[in-house]
């Protein structure tokens, strides 16, 4: 399985970039895993509406540049499917036996993904009603992701 998470914006914070790192180390056991980061918009003081549109849809774009045709798109949204861990694991396995290998997963950034990266979504999936910052989510995901594949492989982990 080949896995990439864009992401808008940088991991400033040394333990969130190790916490990413010790994920990702431990998920390249069951699968390629990529990580893109780009570049965030500055958001203006007392940003309009307008703006924040416009902010989305740069950002969209660098985001698009970053897929591929053949890649398998999962944007992480607050109105997306819930899973249970469990769930989740035969959800991914699906995409393991339906062909769909390469998957992407996009975080958007403080404002939300821009309407061009939701219309070439294939599916968004959430991790609840909450917000987290998405450097918090970049991590969540990669567990999650690792906790899947210790699930189908019936490795201890998962409680």
């Amino acid at each position: 399985m080949k896995l990439t998470l864009i992401t808008v914006g940088k991991l400033k914070e040394k333990y969130w970039r190790e916490a990413v790192k010790e994920y990702e180390k431990r998920l390249s056991k069951y699968a390629s895993v990529s990580l893109i980061e780009i570049k965030d918009e500055q958001e203006p003081n007392n940003a309009s509406a307008k703006d924040i549109e416009i902010i989305k849809n740069k950002e969209a774009e660098r985001i698009l540049s970053k897929i591929k045709p053949n890649q398998y798109v999962v944007t992480l949204e607050i109105g997306g499917k819930e899973h249970s861990s469990e769930s989740f694991a035969k959800h991914y396995n699906n995409w393991k036996t339906q062909g769909k290998s390469n998957v992407v997963f996009v975080i958007g950034g403080s404002n939300g993904i821009g309407e061009e990266v939701l219309k070439r979504s294939n599916e968004a999936i959430s991790f609840g009603k909450m917000t987290y910052p998405h450097q918090m989510m970049k991590v969540i995901l990669l567990e999650q992701l690792f906790r899947v594949n210790k699930i189908l492989n019936n490795e201890a982990y998962h409680r």
